[in-house]
């Protein structure tokens, strides 16, 4: 990978929407040590008004939150007719349902929590490869099951198959 690249993505920005303090702190921190910009975001309500989606590279959205959720952000975004970035959902609650809803509008991941920082370092950059080239298929959707589940699943991490 060329030098000028590597650097174009380790400038982009991540924006972060989670109506818990402590998670976007704790998911700030790790993404910038990641080298990435980060900017936090209290509601989707707040994103939609103040943040830069033109200019996010990667969303990290949780599913649930007070006010609008982050499904409906991904509607609304899909709405307004331009390009959205694209969006790594977080969740400790979603059903079935709301994940196959996620991947079926073009989210790159869904995590449930607790994930570990591996898991959502390797979303992001899966997510700012794409946003750098411009191309996020709906069918590249990659979902990360819980590290709870007692049966191995195999999901997709940058075309890699892998076992979690």
């Amino acid at each position: 990978m060329k030098p000028n690249i590597v650097k174009e993505r380790r400038q982009s920005l991540i924006s972060i929407v989670d109506d818990e303090a402590c998670v976007r702190e704790s998911l700030s921190s790790l993404i910038r040590s990641a080298g990435y910009k980060v900017e936090e975001f209290a509601s989707a309500e707040s994103f939609l008004l103040e943040g830069k989606w033109d200019e996010t590279a990667c969303l990290i959205l949780d599913v649930r939150l007070q006010g609008m959720g982050g499904l409906e952000l991904q509607r609304r975004l899909a709405e307004m007719g331009r390009e959205h970035p694209p969006i790594v959902f977080i969740s400790g609650h979603a059903t079935e349902k709301e994940q196959t809803w996620a991947a079926t509008r073009g989210a790159v991941a869904f995590l449930r929590k607790p994930f570990s920082d591996e898991l959502l370092l390797n979303a992001v950059r899966d997510s700012v490869a794409r946003a750098c080239t411009e191309t996020i298929p709906a069918t590249l959707f990659s979902f990360f099951g819980t590290p709870r589940a007692t049966t191995p699943k195999s999901h997709s991490i940058a075309g890699t198959r892998q076992k979690v």
